[in-house]
């Protein structure tokens, strides 16, 4: 398990100074955004020469390109919303090859309209289900043209809001180009009478052998849920680090959801906790 961070969480005037900045840290991989070059996250076009130069500022770094996000709202009620995600995320995986990446992180969605992060009483409806589910298979078909791997990301707010929908998700794909991105702060779900560690060791049961990614954030619940930087908040690391260990984890683990002034902090807690 190496160690590593959103892009994004550097704000520099170019991607070779947000790479120095990563790599000043000790970190050597990282889930890159689109943004950090100046474009949206999921563009129209992405240029061979502008991939290609990601590629090798990452190489001079010694940094290794372990994601690119690809979130769009699979969800979302309009059915050309959904499909515009799908185009761009086409545009997105016929550029990993240059890029240097094999992974892309996606979420599920929300019927919220504003945004695909807050929730909506019709996440849990079937035709909820159903949109998501359309949009996911397209993805898939995008996958196995570009022989990628879609790392799907259960969140709470998220149509696949929990371990168990996550691998329906999984068994009604049966796809081997779709896998998980853990985080245990998604997972936090204050209307359960379970503990955080059970449904933790309840997703590792179900998703651990299909974990391509993992993520570093924590979650706060003062008032209402927050989400804030690996060891300020209420996620149990040791017993979260124990079962990635527990499943043979070998992949990243990606910090973010935390400021840069915040990134050395949150290194020594999971540092001393791994060693």
């Amino acid at each position: 398990m190496e160690l590593g961070i959103f892009a994004k969480t550097f704000s520099r005037n170019s991607v070779e100074e947000i790479l120095q900045a990563i790599r000043g840290h000790g970190l050597t991989r990282t889930q890159f955004n689109m943004s950090c070059a100046g474009l949206p996250p999921m563009p129209d076009h992405i240029e061979l020469e502008l991939a290609q130069s990601i590629r090798s500022a990452c190489q001079r770094n010694q940094i290794e390109m372990s994601a690119l996000s690809g979130t769009f709202n699979m969800a979302h009620p309009d059915a050309d919303i959904r499909r515009a995600g799908i185009d761009r995320l086409h545009v997105l995986a016929q550029a990993c090859s240059a890029l240097g990446t094999s992974t892309i992180t996606l979420c599920t969605g929300s019927r919220n309209r504003d945004s695909m992060w807050k929730v909506h009483p019709d996440n849990r409806s079937k035709e909820a289900w159903s949109d998501m589910l359309h949009s996911l298979a397209s993805a898939v078909e995008i996958a196995e043209q570009y022989d990628i791997v879609l790392g799907v990301e259960p969140e709470l707010a998220n149509v696949v809001y929990d371990a168990s929908r996550a691998k329906l998700l999984l068994d009604e794909l049966g796809s081997p180009h779709v896998k998980i991105v853990m985080d245990a702060a998604n997972l936090y779900n204050p209307e359960s009478d379970r503990s955080q560690n059970d449904l933790l060791s309840e997703a590792f049961d179900l998703l651990g052998e299909h974990i391509v990614i993992a993520h570093a954030k924590d979650i706060t619940t003062n008032g209402q849920a927050e989400f804030v930087a690996a060891g300020a908040g209420m996620v149990d690391y040791q017993h979260y680090l124990q079962l990635l260990s527990a499943v043979n984890f070998t992949g990243p683990l990606i910090l973010h959801g935390l400021s840069e002034d915040q990134v050395d902090g949150s290194l020594s807690f999971i540092k001393a906790l791994i060693s």
